[in-house]
């Protein structure tokens, strides 16, 4: 390097001295970066002692460029979106050009500093090869967490005025839309009177586009967040799926199920409300009706009665007899039943009519099977007749003896028919005048018409009351029996004393002893006198008055085994 004034100058003029300190004004990269080296020539061509200094870099310090961020091999501009897809690992380059030496690059994501897996490469500018491309990698795993967070790039560098340069960019991440329901109903909707509103809340980057569905349907229920009827309808009911869709891919459907209530109809009872059966053959009813929840069905039979009793006859839709009698005629409803928020709902079919035509009837159930009367009062007997056509004959039957409605005999009397409240039904009754024991005994009941007859008991029983005579016979009779019984026992006590006595188990003292208590129950007011209980007579003579006070002795003390 030649000296050269205001550029390259001797630092002090005793370079005879040894001092080679050379001045290098207004460096410029292009003329002063590099290796510097100090030379000394020999002292003559012979002595070769030429010296040359170790060599000295001199950087020339050369501001790199703004740092910038790119990403897909497109730069983004500061303050700008950095748009990724979450769940994916983002390559995101920052790159520093022509900066001498380059600089050092550093990643923050909002304050946290982040370190790259790989290091930071330098290499020389091609259209400059004495300035530095400075170029960081980071690979970064998107995360919705991480949306709206900023990625910046930090270019350390002494060449600039605050030491640094940097570029920020906004994380916007694209995630999949996730959804949830709010406002699904938790009580009954009632046909007509409540209203539904169910919002599809979406959470999505970039916005979604809503879509409800009712299965079953083609066309879209609804093209917003919102769901909603007011007031709903019956025709509303159906499963419904809120799905979201963005840039980033489709949401998981998400369902819910509209359940309109409503009260139960009758739709259907048939064609006939007047049904004619034959006695003892089947007959079918059929119900159909609708609700929800579906509804329960009873089959009610109102009977002609003065408090027009209802009876059950069924809890199907379908209602089949499979013999029809006389107490199945009469007036039916269908009735169909749910319960919403709670309360039951129903409803009562029109009636239909069930008449039963054929042989007469004796309705078993509501006779009475046997009636008591006491003895010289009223008797009546009476049952229920059903018959259609009516019936040609009714008589009760006895014995021998026959009596038709309308006729009297004697203390017997048959009352014309009357009809019953039910429909085809007759009153026969049969009065007993005076009853006695000898009317005791099974009435019957028969009936005739043009289709048949039937037959049926009543069984009376008449109580007699007792007579004097045989009140008396019948006392006496337990008292002589009484009075055995003890003569009996006391036979049985004396026998065993005289066995005693025979074989000499007992002791003089014992019957000194049975003296001393008899004599002591015996001596007061009324009593025996004790001489009398010990008064003795010759073997096998004994007296009537001596047998009188033994037995009484034997009574009031009877003898102890030892």
């Amino acid at each position: 390097m030649g000296m050269y004034p205001h550029k390259y100058e001797w630092a002090s003029g005793s370079q005879q001295n040894g001092d080679c300190s050379i001045w290098v004004r207004a460096a410029q990269l292009e003329f002063d970066d590099g290796n510097w080296e100090c030379q000394v020539t020999a002292s003559d061509f012979h002595t070769q002692d030429a010296l040359t200094s170790q060599p000295v870099h001199l950087v020339v310090r050369v501001p790199p460029q703004r740092p910038r961020i790119e990403y897909n091999g497109t730069q983004v501009l500061p303050g700008h979106n950095l748009t990724a897809l979450h769940g994916e690992v983002a390559v995101i380059k920052c790159v520093s050009h022509y900066g001498n030496p380059p600089p050092v690059l550093k990643w923050f994501l909002d304050q946290h500093e982040i370190t790259p897996t790989k290091q930071q490469t330098n290499t020389t500018e091609l259209d400059n090869p004495r300035t530095w491309l400075a170029l960081s990698v980071l690979e970064l795993t998107i995360s919705k967490e991480n949306h709206g967070k900023t990625l910046r790039c930090v270019a350390v560098h002494e060449s600039y005025s605050t030491k640094s340069s940097s570029i920020e960019v906004r994380l916007d991440v694209m995630y999949v839309p996730e959804t949830r329901l709010v406002g699904i109903p938790t009580t009954d909707i009632e046909d007509l009177k409540d209203s539904v509103a169910i919002r599809c809340v979406v959470s999505a980057n970039p916005k979604a586009a809503v879509v409800w569905r009712r299965e079953g349907q083609s066309q879209p229920a609804s093209l917003q967040e919102l769901l909603q009827f007011s007031p709903a309808i019956r025709q509303h009911s159906g499963l419904y799926t809120c799905q979201a869709r963005n840039k980033a891919g489709e949401s998981q459907p998400i369902r819910v199920q509209v359940d309109v209530k409503y009260p139960p109809k009758i739709i259907s009872i048939g064609r006939e409300r007047v049904k004619t059966v034959t006695l003892f053959s089947p007959a079918t009813f059929e119900c159909l009706g609708e609700g929800n929840p579906q509804p329960t069905y009873k089959w009610l039979q109102k009977l002609p009665t003065p408090f027009n009793r209802v009876e059950e006859r069924g809890r199907d839709a379908k209602l089949y007899i499979a013999n029809v009698t006389y107490d199945y005629q009469g007036e039916y409803r269908c009735k169909v039943t749910n319960i919403i928020k709670g309360e039951e709902r129903s409803e009562l079919s029109e009636p239909i009519i069930l008449q039963v035509h054929g042989a007469p009837q004796v309705l078993r159930q509501s006779a009475t099977p046997e009636v008591f009367v006491e003895k010289g009062q009223l008797a009546d007997l009476s049952m229920v007749v059903c018959a259609d056509p009516r019936p040609r004959i009714v008589a009760w039957e006895w014995g021998s003896l026959r009596l038709e409605a309308g006729s009297e005999m004697g203390r017997y009397k048959v009352d014309e028919v009357v009809q019953e409240d039910r429909e085809d039904c007759y009153l026969a009754t049969l009065h007993i005048k005076d009853a006695s024991a000898t009317d005791s005994r099974a009435y019957y009941l028969a009936v005739e018409n043009d289709r048949g007859t039937d037959r049926h008991a009543i069984q009376l029983f008449v109580n007699e009351p007792l007579q004097m005579s045989t009140l008396v016979s019948l006392t006496g009779g337990l008292l002589v029996t009484f009075l055995l019984l003890v003569c009996g026992c006391v036979y049985a006590v004396r026998t065993e004393k005289c066995c005693f006595a025979r074989k000499g188990d007992f002791k003089p003292t014992d019957i000194d002893g049975q003296k001393v208590d008899i004599e002591k129950t015996a001596t007061g007011p009324g009593g025996i006198p004790a001489d009398a209980i010990y008064t003795t007579t010759p073997r096998g003579h004994s007296s009537p008055e001596a047998m009188k006070v033994r037995l009484a002795a034997m009574v009031l003390h009877p003898p102890t085994r030892v």
